[in-house]
């Protein structure tokens, strides 16, 4: 018998459909913006040819931006992220640090192409140099926005604050990463709140991966912390409220309602039923964690913007709105508050303290010390006298660029054996800087390079071998130190 074959005959308008397609696919850039001239506009030769240029212009660099996304991201972000960047991309001659859609929390080897992508720039080690590192011997390929007083004088980093690379990458958020924190004596537990009002918690052990997605807060977070067992997270947002999450189930336990924007908030260290909460009513509350009722509160000159406890917990220090530092006794049992001591910044202009970080030791001061930053671009470092309830004595300060977004720093891991006091920072030049305030020139010791937009915070692991950063469109890095003798 004959074979018999079927053959299928499209109708006309689908024919009619797919020449028009082909006739859009191979449309001369030049006829396009012939097609695009105004009405009236033979008139004047000379604005016709003008259009007619920068229309062809448009339609092919067009064609091409939407071809690359779709070759490189197949995302949004991707796309965003390669419209934004810079006119002399290419010039420069740095890899499209593309989002990278499928691999976020992965772990990335230092030779692997993905480490290319997210090529880490640090000024390498004498120590590294000597040993022919090559993943911390890479040069920085284009100059800085860092003025000629915080350059080292040699092309060098410190041993202790070099590194070798990227630990994974985290780039699902869609909007700015404000504050990323890791859990309280973890190295492996890392959280980070965004301008969306989202908390995201992250596990960076290998391989890394997602936790859990917290979803509440309709304003951006402001802030958050860890309980003592890393069982809960209470975070404060723009939205007038302070909200309890339980981490194992991702659900939100206890909502506390607030008269105005919720700024900073901390566990206490020893009494974890005690949470203090700064607002911009310029108060710092202290609720009950298990009942959200409120136990004690106090009343300051601005909106208190940041806070820290001390490690016994009888001490808060907390900054506000205009850069006063203020030291707050409170009572462990009964959390009464009473403000102790003021300390005027020593910024001309009102600006916010974004970060106020306490240490029980420093090598500088051989005491307890105390890290403040405004966003005017002041590091300021306290000595910090406990036995006169938390007295203040300016050790050494930084003047950095005034920043226009709420920056925030860190301090540096203490070691033993190392002389000075380091400190690590973002920036609004996309960089991660390292700092050493005991030196009046050359403070800048180390700088890592691999975001692409203003980085808004970092943080330490507990066990000081992995720097978590975040930028302002939503990636979050973790960079992975060298070991050191």
């Amino acid at each position: 018998m004959a074979e018999q074959r079927t053959v299928t005959v499209a109708p006309p308008e689908e024919e009619e459909e797919e020449e028009e397609k082909k006739k859009k696919k191979n449309l001369d850039p030049e006829l396009f913006s012939c097609l695009l001239q105004p009405a009236g506009a033979d008139s004047d030769p000379q604005y016709v040819g003008i259009r007619r240029l920068l229309l062809h212009r448009k339609a092919e660099s067009g064609v091409l931006r939407r071809r690359d996304w779709r070759c490189n991201g197949k995302g949004y972000v991707a796309y965003r992220n390669y419209i934004r960047r810079p006119r002399n991309w290419e010039s420069l001659q740095i890899p499209s640090l593309h989002s990278t859609p499928g691999n976020s929390g992965r772990w990335i080897p230092p030779t692997s192409p993905l480490s290319l992508l997210y090529e880490v720039e640090s000024w390498s080690s004498g120590r590294d140099l000597q040993s022919g590192n090559p993943a911390s011997s890479r040069r920085n390929s284009f100059s800085s926005n860092v003025s000629d007083t915080d350059r080292p004088r040699h092309q060098g980093a410190e041993p202790a604050y070099s590194f070798v690379g990227m630990h994974c990458i985290f780039d699902q958020s869609k909007a700015s990463v404000t504050v990323l924190k890791f859990g309280h004596m973890s190295s492996d537990l890392l959280a980070y709140g965004a301008s969306d009002g989202t908390l995201t918690v992250c596990s960076v052990s290998e391989p890394p991966s997602i936790i859990t997605h917290l979803n509440g807060h309709t304003k951006d977070v402001t802030d958050f912390d860890f309980s003592s067992n890393n069982q809960y997270i209470a975070s404060s947002s723009m939205d007038k409220t302070v909200r309890v999450w339980e981490i194992s189930k991702g659900l939100c336990i206890r909502v506390i309602y607030g008269v105005s924007s919720q700024l900073c908030i901390r566990f206490h260290p020893v009494n974890n039923n005690f949470l203090s909460v700064g607002n911009a009513n310029k108060e710092i509350t202290v609720f009950n964690f298990s009942t959200g009722r409120i136990i004690n509160k106090t009343v300051f000159d601005s909106e208190v913007t940041s806070m820290d406890h001390d490690h016994t917990g009888h001490l808060i220090f907390c900054g506000d709105s205009l850069g006063c530092i203020y030291s707050v006794t409170m009572e462990s049992h009964t959390g009464a508050l009473s403000c102790s001591h003021r300390h005027r910044n020593g910024s001309r202009r009102n600006s916010p303290v974004t970060t106020v970080q306490y240490r029980s030791f420093s090598l500088l001061s051989r005491g307890p010390v105390l890290l403040t930053c405004t966003q005017d671009g002041n590091l300021s470092f306290f000595s910090v006298a406990l036995e006169v309830q938390g007295y203040l004595t300016l050790r050494c300060s930084l003047k950095l660029t005034p920043r226009i977004h709420s920056i925030r720093a860190s301090f540096c891991p203490m070691l033993s054996l190392e002389k000075g006091e380091y400190i690590v920072s973002g920036s609004e030049d996309s960089n991660v800087y390292f700092y050493d305030l005991t030196r009046p020139k050359h403070t800048c010791v180390n700088k890592l390079q691999g975001h692409r937009f203003p980085v808004m915070d970092v943080a330490w692991n507990y066990g000081e071998n992995l720097l978590a950063s975040s930028d302002f469109y939503g990636t979050v890095i973790v960079w992975k130190r060298s070991k050191t003798s």
